[in-house]
């Protein structure tokens, strides 16, 4: 599916004078102007209307650089706040790697941000397509489905990372007030409108675009009835509603349109968008919209990738923490040559300094969004899942176990996505208690996962956060700092309090 920008205004870009004088100048010529009254007339400005509010999944923060949503900060906000990811570079980022943050910190900045465009876009074209007549009640289904389900995303992410959250809608738009300062709502409030937005989408939104009467050409990108099911999962497991969990796990099954991809590093190549595993993603052309994800992924001095960051990368703890029988464990440049000559690698246990044609990589980079099968251009189209059936069924796994204790389905599921990479299967059901395979799924998740804005979602939902993250931070000398239930919720940006004190960060900080 192409994104398409709304485009408001097209302006002369140069001004005439006359033969004779500097002075006199030539009232410009207004080819066109769009308002809130004609511009949205026809179903192809619905549809651009639409498009616009998916293009937000990987929209540049807007301050000359590619820090994005998907593509970027959700993930620091996700994974570097955790025992996975790591990065060696000064500045915020490092400071997340260290569990190190505060109500200035740029990412967090960026996130709110963000999170809230979304759902402000997906509010605003809400707004105007509910008043247009001339589409049909089933393109206004369609539309507001789509619609309701990127809102949805929007809130589900702002409340993971902040909590209570303000909660706008489509009525906003009609009367807004830009010097109000709203309470925020509860937590329970926001999950039941995300449920009821999700429910609508589910109902309304078709199971795939194929020969679809509204878009007619087979717009896998967009959101479907599997989408909505698997981010209600989502929630539910947020709530611990874990028999809804089997109940939309077995629904999205039964819609017979996913499947794991055979290998796990083909699943994640550039040119694997469309496979059956990803349920929904925030997707990217490398010609039109690409994002610079291998820039920031790709391996220091690599002969193969080039010229190449090392910006986000996992600790060596967590690499680590794979068997080497485990495909996924390759998905790393852990030991190579470098194009300098030097030999790349992990040091060995307590050693600091390396010999003579050796480099010690602080920590590794992954392929998983680099891969050298991909693009090698510096701006590259990798899709960022969002929704991959692996989640899913690691979902129903986890909500099998909590309601009947290890059995031989919540086994069966977890060795499908570890028999994909030869991972060593997990052993009988009778051989694990329930919190030693609630231990395992968090674990095969953390393997599965890594760098798909999950992790920290997964530690707070199963209360490990501060056992696991604090023993991270201790085994590679760092502070161990965090501290449960202060560390739940990320403050909320200072420059966001500064505008509305009822924004309020006691206990968070």
């Amino acid at each position: 599916m192409t994104i398409m920008k709304l485009i408001n205004y097209i302006l002369p870009v140069a001004l005439l004078t006359t033969g004779v004088s500097c002075k006199k100048w030539v009232e410009p010529t207004l080819y066109s102007s769009l308002s809130d009254t004609d511009a949205f007339q026809k179903k192809d400005d619905a549809v651009a209307a639409v498009n616009g509010v998916y293009s937000r999944l990987k929209q540049p923060s807007g301050i000359g650089d590619s820090y994005q949503y998907y593509a970027g900060f959700q993930m620091t906000i996700s994974d570097f706040t955790t025992d996975i990811g790591h990065s060696s570079q000064s500045g915020d980022i490092s400071l997340l790697s260290d569990c190190q943050w505060s109500t200035n910190n740029k990412y967090l900045n960026f996130a709110w941000q963000h999170q809230y465009k979304l759902v402000s876009d997906a509010n605003t074209a809400m707004y105007y397509l509910g008043k247009m007549t001339t589409i049909t009640d089933a393109e206004k289904d369609q539309f507001m489905s789509e619609l309701r389900f990127l809102r949805a995303i929007g809130y589900m992410d702002l409340t993971d990372a902040f909590g209570p959250v303000i909660l706008m809608t489509e009525q906003n738009i009609g009367s807004p007030s830009y010097s109000s300062q709203p309470k925020t709502s509860t937590i329970e409030e926001i999950e039941k409108f995300i449920t009821e937005d999700l429910q609508f989408a589910a109902a309304h939104l078709p199971v795939n675009y194929v020969n679809n009467a509204i878009y007619p050409t087979n717009d896998v990108g967009r959101a479907t009835k599997g989408a909505a099911l698997s981010l209600l999962t989502k929630l539910y497991m947020r709530q611990h509603n874990w028999q809804g969990v089997v109940d939309l796990t077995k629904q999205i099954a039964d819609l017979n349109q996913y499947e794991l991809f055979p290998t796990y590093a083909g699943l994640f190549a550039e040119s694997n968008k469309w496979c059956k595993e990803f349920i929904f993603s925030a997707l990217a052309d490398a010609l039109n919209d690409g994002t610079e994800l291998m820039n920031h992924f790709g391996p220091l001095n690599n002969p193969v990738v080039t010229d190449r960051w090392q910006y986000y990368a996992v600790s060596w703890y967590f690499w680590n923490s794979y068997a080497k029988n485990d495909d996924r464990r390759e998905m790393f440049f852990y030991d190579y040559q470098g194009s300098d000559g030097l030999h790349y690698m992990q040091a060995p246990a307590g050693v600091i300094n390396p010999p003579e044609g050796a480099y010690y990589l602080p920590d590794v980079a992954t392929k998983k969004y680099a891969d050298p099968a991909g693009s090698k251009t510096y701006y590259d189209g990798h899709g960022i899942p969002i929704l991959r059936y692996a989640d899913i069924l690691l979902c129903r796994a986890e909500a099998l176990n909590e309601l009947n204790g290890p059995n031989d389905e919540s086994i069966g599921l977890i060795n499908s996505v570890k028999n994909r990479s030869h991972a060593t299967p997990l052993t009988a059901a009778g051989t694990y208690t329930k919190e030693t395979l609630r231990d395992a799924i968090l674990q095969e998740r953390s393997w599965e996962l890594f760098f798909e804005c999950k992790r920290r979602q997964d530690l707070i939902r199963m209360n490990k956060y501060q056992d696991v993250v604090n023993t991270y931070l201790n085994a590679v000398g760092k502070q161990p700092v965090i501290s449960m239930p202060k560390h739940k919720y990320f403050p909320y940006p200072q420059t966001q309090v500064d505008l509305n004190p009822n924004l309020d960060n006691s206990g968070r900080l």
